[in-house]
């Protein structure tokens, strides 16, 4: 394999797996907590708690992905990964009351926290290291077509078929990862006797990448706010009477992000993270600001495009950022750090920004969620930012599979 080809077989493959196992996250999250009101009758909290269950499993995991990954082998541990997934997905047909639904929900997120590491590790392993940022920028589209096909397909089904229907589509989705593994081509890394001495036992070291922390701290923080949107757009856009502009909300960041994101990742591979972070955080907290007071159909569509450019550069370029620091017996731990910071932010957001809401009302929440954004360049230069120049006299050795 030449080092400086990206699009390899094993990155076209691992690419369609992380698809294929993202539909099946998105398109059960948006109808999950609806699931479980109409067919056991529970409360929105026991509902909402069916839905979030799914991250508390998959942080779960996070914490020892990376340690798996080094002992089982990739390939291996991503097999896992989807077959666990797969299994758990046909237990929805089983689950005929909340409490075994909640069950299947925490280990079905426990399965898809292992496969997404595995998957983002790999893509990490096979790119070349030269370019790390358009490589992942190419790779997270992955994951970003399946934030626009899930939830439709999620609401198609809904309206037109039945939970049956829904839930066969998704284990369908994790069949066609499943059979797409063995055609990846990964050699097994050996580690030297030192390497295997060090992950040995439980220690901080082995559950997480200690030099990730910095940028995944940024990208917890990021997230959180991003959370807000995704959670509360639809009360928000009935609260100002923009609910059909709110319905291309998505389409239109997921537009904008297909079309960013490769000039993102080669621009990164370029001149650097801070060409990056600096002015996609200031643009994040831009589109915020103006979506905390838009009162038209196109200023609601004009945040989504910034959007689409901030968040969406913040995203591929934290993570590109974690695979540059890090060499590669740890990329795992790197990966696994990363996740687990981003899904903590995700997870915990809703309930922050959930707090402000009854005190400074919706347009007044977010307006504090870009203060917020405004205070993370800050931040960013404070823990990764300032220490780029330096970063750069130190040559990681790069070894292709």
């Amino acid at each position: 394999m030449e080092q400086s080809k990206l699009w390899t077989k094993e990155f076209v493959i691992n690419a369609f797996i992380n698809f294929f196992v993202a539909v099946n996250f998105y398109l059960l999250m948006v109808i999950i907590s609806d699931y479980a009101m109409k067919n056991f009758g529970s409360a929105p909290s026991e509902a909402g708690f069916a839905a979030s269950i799914f991250i508390i499993g998959a942080l779960a995991m996070r914490l020892f992905a990376g340690k798996l990954l080094v002992r089982m082998g990739y390939k291996e541990t991503l097999a896992l990964g989807v077959i666990s997934g797969l299994v758990m997905t046909l237990l929805y047909f089983e689950a005929n009351n909340i409490y075994l639904l909640l069950i299947v929900r925490f280990w079905h997120g426990a399965s898809f926290g292992i496969t997404t590491t595995a998957t983002a590790t790999i893509v990490a392993e096979i790119i070349p290291r030269k370019r790390s940022g358009e490589g992942i920028a190419y790779f997270s589209l992955s994951q970003i077509l399946a934030t626009a096909i899930g939830p439709f397909l999620g609401m198609f089904i809904s309206q037109h078929g039945s939970y049956s229907m829904m839930f066969t589509v998704c284990a369908t989705a994790l069949v066609i990862s499943l059979l797409l593994v063995p055609f990846l081509t990964l050699r097994k890394k050996e580690l030297t006797a030192g390497q295997k001495k060090e992950m040995h036992g439980l220690k901080l070291s082995n559950l997480v990448e200690v030099p990730v922390i910095p940028i995944s701290v940024i990208c917890l923080t990021i997230f959180m706010c991003y959370s807000s949107i995704v959670s509360f757009l639809a009360v928000y856009a009935q609260e100002i009477h923009l609910v059909d502009a709110a319905s291309f909300f998505f389409m239109v960041y997921a537009l904008v992000v297909l079309i960013s994101r490769p000039i993102i990742g080669r621009l990164f591979d370029a001149r650097g993270e801070n060409i990056i972070m600096y002015p996609a955080i200031f643009i994040f907290a831009a589109g915020m600001f103006l979506f905390s007071h838009s009162h038209t159909s196109y200023e609601l569509l004009l945040a989504a495009i910034l959007f689409g450019i901030g968040f969406g550069a913040i995203q591929s370029s934290t993570l590109a950022i974690a695979v540059k620091i890090t060499p590669s017996p740890r990329m795992g731990l790197a990966n696994s750090t990363y996740f687990l910071f981003s899904d903590i932010g995700m997870g915990t957001g809703p309930l922050l920004v959930g707090l402000i809401i009854p005190f400074v009302g919706y347009r007044g929440m977010y307006t504090v969620v870009a203060v917020i954004l405004l205070a993370c360049l800050c931040l960013y230069y404070l823990l990764h930012g300032r220490k780029e120049k330096s970063r750069k006299q130190i040559i990681i050795e790069w070894e292709p599979n």
